[in-house]
């Protein structure tokens, strides 16, 4: 019974230092994969055509997914994932922290009240206005919307509007109806149900190569309700910093990938220290 004994408690001996060892192996190892485990920085994907299009339904179309593609594909310290949000909630999703940067954006769209950093992404936008075409009208036409039936965005910041985004103002001040489609403002000039809608340049430049028998239909102002700078809105404390975000569109830039995915928008890509409009 003894010899049994020991040869059991030389047994359980021979296990304990197999599992002793393989335990600190495992434990480095370990240490090792959290150590280059990649940050994930949560982007917030708002729909803004052509920049995001419907987040919520998963389609990962727009300028936004090939940013956060290249972004990904340009280093392995961070892993940049999107977060479906809209247009009113992304300031409370920011501000409570569902999200670490807010990209395309302008710290004039309603961020005053909401502790961000900015980073310039050097890329240039702009709405400008969209009428039918009907002989005998020319540019004139947009000089005086008060007497317009306008076709808007709903929580867009017009410059016409002094960027007021309230619909009591705006109702109160204009003729509008408010939608959540370029799309459907578009066809509703077509359709003589509006006078005048305002669109992002980028996006109408898609539509209309889209669309040619509606564009035919189109007359586009020369004036412009704004000219924008693009910018990258960071949470402090979140989970990339200024400087390092900054390195990377840097590299996007240098390397021309910001050129090639803004480009056949119309985009313009210049440098973050060029004047707005130039």
């Amino acid at each position: 019974m003894s010899c049994f004994m020991k040869k059991f408690a030389v047994l359980i001996d021979g296990v304990a230092r197999t599992f002793a060892t393989g335990l600190l192996l495992f434990v480095p190892f370990m240490a090792t994969s959290q150590v280059y485990a990649a940050q994930v920085v949560r982007v917030a994907a708002v729909h803004f055509p052509p920049y995001m299009v419907r987040p919520e339904k998963g389609e990962d179309a727009g300028l936004l997914p090939k940013l956060i593609d290249a972004l990904n594909a340009e280093q392995d310290d961070y892993e940049f994932v999107m977060i479906p949000t809209s247009v009113p909630r992304r300031f409370r999703d920011f501000a409570e922290g569902r999200f670490d940067v807010a990209i395309f954006e302008n710290p004039d769209w309603g961020w005053k009240d909401i502790a961000h950093e900015t980073v310039d992404l050097g890329l240039e936008d702009a709405e400008v206005y969209v009428a039918r075409r009907v002989e005998g009208r020319d540019q004139n036409y947009f000089d005086d919307l008060s007497d317009k039936r306008l076709a808007l965005f709903s929580g867009y910041h017009y410059g016409f509007a002094n960027f007021n985004t309230d619909q009591k103002y705006l109702s109160e001040h204009f003729n509008v109806t408010s939608t959540y489609s370029h799309d459907s403002n578009l066809l509703m000039v077509v359709r003589n149900r509006a006078d005048i809608a305002p669109v992002t340049r980028s996006y109408l430049i898609d539509f209309m190569a889209h669309n040619k028998d509606e564009a035919a239909q189109l007359m586009v102002s020369e004036r412009v309700d704004q000219i924008y700078r693009q910018y990258a809105l960071l949470r402090p404390n979140g989970n990339i910093d200024v400087p390092h975000f900054k390195a990377l569109l840097e590299k996007l830039r240098a390397d021309g990938e910001l050129e090639t995915i803004c480009q056949p928008l119309h985009i313009k890509v210049l440098s973050v220290s060029a004047e707005i409009g130039k």
